[in-house]
């Protein structure tokens, strides 16, 4: 009978353990998911959504190296929860495993991207770099163009701060302005390679 009453215990408990959800969708470990994932790229509006029903996956999708701006794409991801998570980093996320379906943006409408993001530990670090006279807010993925020749000098100008702080990063220099909003558009003569910079504002 002890032994009887040991099996259903243990068995309860492996039940238990496999049936464990995590995050806000409750999802275990290991499952399979559809995703839809957004054509605005590293935008403020840039949101993983779980499929069906558009719901906010609430994680972060990794390894999806294949991902073009412009592009909106159905993919196949598993959820992945780890145990003893990195110092600082999150406790689950989705891993990508294959796309479904991609189909380029039609529209038109301008969005906003940050050009400065806070990491931590580590600060406040501005997303601008610079290749010949092209800047990117990814290197070699992502170009940022300008509308016109105010934008040009200002993020002419944003880059001279990067130059700045990497030339003191010994003596914890950080940027100038506490915030950077860029307002863009898919380039249409760069599609899938740069966002159009119409307008920038500086936070300070």
């Amino acid at each position: 009978m002890k032994n009887l009453l040991f099996l259903f215990v243990a068995f309860a408990l492996v039940s238990c353990k496999k049936s464990e959800r995590y995050g806000p969708l409750n999802l275990k470990n290991g499952q399979e998911v559809e995703l839809l994932v957004s054509p605005r790229y590293a935008a403020d509006n840039d949101v993983l959504l779980k499929l069906p029903g558009n719901v906010d996956a609430g994680a972060s999708l990794v390894g999806f190296d294949q991902r073009e701006p412009g592009y909106s794409y159905r993919v196949k991801a598993r959820f992945n929860r780890d145990k003893e998570p990195l110092q600082d980093g999150p406790e689950y996320y989705f891993i990508f495993e294959k796309i479904i379906s991609k189909e380029q943006y039609k529209g038109t409408e301008s969005f906003p991207i940050q050009l400065i993001t806070s990491y931590v530990p580590g600060g406040p670090v501005i997303r601008l770099s610079k290749t010949g006279n092209d800047y990117y807010l990814i290197p070699d993925k992502l170009q940022l163009t300008y509308a016109n020749s105010t934008v040009e000098n200002e993020l002419e100008e944003i880059w001279l701060n990067v130059q700045e702080i990497r030339a003191n990063w010994q003596k914890g220099q950080r940027p100038k302005w506490k915030g950077i909003k860029a307002t863009v558009v898919h380039d249409p003569q760069k599609f899938g390679k740069a966002y159009l910079v119409q307008q920038i504002q500086f936070i300070d």
